[in-house]
């Protein structure tokens, strides 16, 4: 097998808070290839994002902190370098597409400054190349009449747009690694459609490898080869998309699939309904010591409540942390 291109390796993050310290990322191993689109897939506070940021080295300090672990990009621990290294990698070796575009650009420069502005930080040359660059840039992420476009200020374009924006900055240098942040949040289903194509034939043709985060179980089996299930900060299950979806091994997993609505072409088919996932998740200050899916999970054992499950492998480059796994056999 190649060399991971991108590997996490024991990451632990940590946030002070009122009620004491909560670990929002706790003993986190996830490797990434290339060539690949992983997806990291779990309900809202699991950790996705926090992992995202920590790839970037952008948790907020304070009150958070990287408490311990690797993330090496090449073999260079980006967690061991200077904050003007990481300067240079943020938006050149690694992009991020953040979740929200109208709060992530800046609405008194035109789109056209802005992805000029990146490409000037990070590539030099003159301010009429990257200008020309930005064009060609809005062009390539399929928005109509570029040259016009790109004097336009955030607010004057519409929810997809400005995606698409996010997305060609995030492009403009050329990056190994782009994470997408819930790329699609607010947005309409056809729009959704049209990003992900978009994502897709950009990574065909880039050869980028891409981090997709997502709650959506459904847009996981559209974009992802391979999936990592988080629940309160930790690795729950990861494998091969089609090998999860087909055989989840992990409860969580199982429930996440189950809300995935499921339309049959045959019309005289029976409908399979919907499914939901009891409770919320826990507050990251009150874990406890045993799986923190334990107090949701129908399956539950008394073992679940008091120890921390290990991981077992089920399966090829299939793995899950479930004690129900070592009850009934791999």
């Amino acid at each position: 097998m190649a060399e991971p291109l991108l590997e996490i390796k024991d990451l632990r993050v940590e946030f002070d808070t009122r009620d004491g310290v909560a670990t929002v990322i706790d003993g986190l191993d996830i490797s990434l290839y290339p060539g690949e689109i992983l997806g990291i897939v779990g309900e809202s506070g699991c950790g996705k994002s926090m992992t995202a940021l920590s790839i970037m080295r952008l948790v907020p300090v304070p009150p958070g902190r990287i408490a311990k672990g690797t993330i090496r990009l090449d073999g260079e621990d980006l967690l061991q370098v200077s904050e003007k290294r990481m300067r240079g990698v943020r938006g050149n070796a690694i992009s991020m597409i953040f979740q929200e575009p109208m709060t992530s650009l800046n609405p008194v420069f035109s789109v056209g400054d802005q992805i000029a502005e990146t490409i000037l930080l990070h590539e030099g040359g003159s301010k009429r190349a990257a200008w020309q660059r930005a064009v060609e840039m809005l062009d390539a992420v399929g928005i109509p009449v570029p040259e016009v476009r790109a004097r336009e200020y955030p607010h004057q374009m519409s929810g997809g747009m400005r995606q698409r924006v996010m997305i060609a900055m995030a492009l403009a240098c050329q990056p190994r690694v782009l994470i997408a942040d819930e790329p699609t949040t607010a947005l309409d289903v056809t729009v959704q459609a049209q990003i992900f194509d978009l994502l897709k034939d950009l990574q065909k043709k880039t050869g980028a490898v891409i981090v997709l985060i997502t709650h959506d179980m459904g847009a996981i089996a559209e974009m992802a080869q391979r999936v990592v299930v988080m629940y309160a900060g930790r690795k729950v299950e990861d494998g091969p998309v089609d090998e999860i979806l087909t055989n989840p091994k992990h409860p969580y997993t199982t429930g996440l699939i189950g809300c995935v609505p499921h339309l049959s072409a045959d019309p005289s088919e029976e409908r399979v309904p919907l499914t939901d996932i009891p409770g919320v998740v826990p507050p990251m200050t009150r874990l406890g010591q045993g799986c923190p899916f334990a107090p949701r999970c129908s399956e539950a054992m008394d073992k679940c409540r008091l120890e921390m499950p290990t991981q077992s492998v089920v399966g090829e480059d299939h793995r899950v942390s479930c004690w129900l796994i070592e009850n009934d056999g791999p």
